[in-house]
């Protein structure tokens, strides 16, 4: 029997690295508890999870990272070496085609929009239409990280540069009610957190360290006067999550969603996709503790 009294949702997720991993908990619990999502707008890792989830791919996706731990993921990684970027990112886009298929975002059964960056037209762009891989590339090219995707003629880079919790293209949505996932949120105490255990969170080996371990290799195998400074690279990652953070703060507040799921940013770091299980555990969690029949009953009350 079909269920009628499911309450339709505008899912905004941000961008945030491998904290973005939190969505599929999220995801998982808006599904078990008759939420039925209509749109998606995505920001860089929001962008590539909310687009697998729109293909109905997110389970073969969900196996695929949760056991990324087990697999030389530097083996991803297609270096570069330009000035633009570290990544080209061919590699991790065929690997997710290969998994998820080739996709349209016209032919998708729940409305779409990626988030990305022109950086030389400091705008940002909104794409609703085309190959959803591409739509995935431009959103996610991180400054530095990874080089900029040329789309339709216009060079595109990380949608969080200018909106990391892009709520504004949910407006209008004829739904019940606007969820953004920040995942940028208030820093929080491993008691806090809760749920990681401190061994996982300390101790286990780090994917970012394995990048930079892979490229310290590479980088032996060139000529010294090349004059790399990798550590670079980490410095301009935490600058540009603490510019995220900001920016998210004031996006949330010109464009206030119904409700707002804060996952602290400090849960683990950009490249901790060997966490995988924890981050979705947290989303699912705080996905609870926010959108509790009470406190969504509460919310309506008050209107």
């Amino acid at each position: 029997m079909a269920r009628t009294n499911m309450k339709t949702v505008s899912l905004v997720l941000g961008s945030g690295g491998a904290r973005g991993l939190a969505h599929i908990g999220v995801i998982h619990w808006l599904e078990e508890n008759d939420y039925k999502i209509r749109s998606i707008a995505g920001s860089s890792i929001g962008a590539l999870i909310g687009g697998i989830y729109a293909a109905g791919k997110l389970e073969e996706y969900e196996r695929w990272v949760r056991a990324i731990r087990k697999v030389d993921i530097v083996t991803l990684l297609d270096l570069s070496w330009g000035k633009s970027g570290l990544v080209k990112g061919d590699k991790i886009i065929n690997t997710l085609i290969d998994l998820v298929g080739e996709q349209l975002i016209e032919d998708l059964p729940i409305q779409y929009t990626a988030i990305a960056t022109d950086v030389k037209g400091q705008r940002e762009i909104w794409i609703k239409s085309g190959r959803l891989f591409d739509a995935i590339r431009a959103s996610i090219s991180i400054p530095l990280l990874f080089t900029p995707f040329k789309h339709r003629g216009v060079d595109l880079i990380d949608g969080g540069v200018l909106n990391p919790v892009p709520v504004a293209p949910t407006i209008g949505d004829d739904t019940d009610m606007t969820l953004a996932v920040n995942l940028g949120g208030p820093a929080e105490s491993s008691e806090e957190l809760n749920g990681m255990s401190s061994s996982a969170a300390f101790h286990s080996p780090l994917l970012h360290e394995k990048i930079n371990h892979f490229i310290s290799r590479l980088q032996r195998s060139v000529t010294s006067s090349s004059g790399r400074d990798w550590g670079a690279y980490d410095i301009a990652i935490q600058a540009f999550e603490a510019m995220q953070s900001a920016i998210a703060r004031q996006k949330l507040a010109s464009y206030p969603p119904d409700v707002v799921i804060e996952i602290a940013r400090n849960a683990c770091r950009t490249f901790e996709y060997d966490r995988a299980a924890e981050m979705i555990e947290l989303g699912y969690r705080k996905a609870r503790e926010c959108l509790s029949q009470a406190t969504w009953q509460k919310g309506n009350d008050e209107r």
